[in-house]
């Protein structure tokens, strides 16, 4: 029987097999329908402060500065559905509407979940229709980028590593949650996190 873990070891994710999971609150549950055919800009950095020490000239000490994530950007073949022009309009008369969005990375089975990127507070930052071309046969394909204030990554089996900015203070948390169902539903989480 194959080790699971030595399986990720070996074999590296693919990247054609994912899924992108909208929730905005009062427009839609699931935004298009995770059809997007390409995702790019799941990232963050940190900013590296560099201190010196007087009369020490041979090295220098490093800090942890602040965070800083990236703008994720979603391509799709346009269809009647438009949850994101909605999404984008109710931003526009409400600009305190955020949502919640999970990119999922699937096994080439497409059933089997190899990890799920959490983005808090999303907010929509541009949407570009598809550019038009009356000579040639193509998909319509448009354009949408939206900037998030966290960025978490779940593994498959439940355990969950984040970093998130939130007022005036840097957080970092893990969890670890499972269930074991015995004829009364025993399950258990532990929890831990740094301020």
């Amino acid at each position: 029987m194959p080790n699971p873990a030595h399986e990720t070891t070996l074999y590296p994710f693919t990247a054609f097999n994912f899924s992108v999971e909208i929730d905005v609150p009062g427009v839609t549950t699931r935004a298009c329908n995770a059809a997007f055919s390409e995702c790019d800009g799941l990232e963050m950095s940190m900013e590296v402060k560099t201190i010196r020490e007087g009369g020490n000239n041979a090295s220098q000490v490093r800090l942890a500065g602040p965070l800083t994530y990236g703008q994720l950007t979603l391509k799709r073949g346009m269809t009647a559905t438009f949850d994101l022009w909605d999404w984008f309009e109710a931003v526009i008369e409400d600009p305190r509407l955020r949502a919640d969005a999970e990119v999922v990375l699937l096994a080439p089975d497409g059933q089997t979940e190899r990890v799920r990127f959490l983005l808090k507070r999303c907010l929509p930052i541009k949407l570009k229709a598809p550019a038009l071309n009356g000579r040639d046969g193509m998909v319509a394909i448009e354009e949408f980028q939206l900037a998030y204030e966290s960025l978490k990554l779940q593994r498959g089996g439940g355990l969950s590593i984040g970093i998130g900015i939130g007022g005036a203070g840097i957080s970092a948390s893990a969890s670890l949650s499972g269930g074991v169902g015995i004829s009364g539903g025993v399950s258990f989480s532990a929890n831990a996190g740094v301020l």
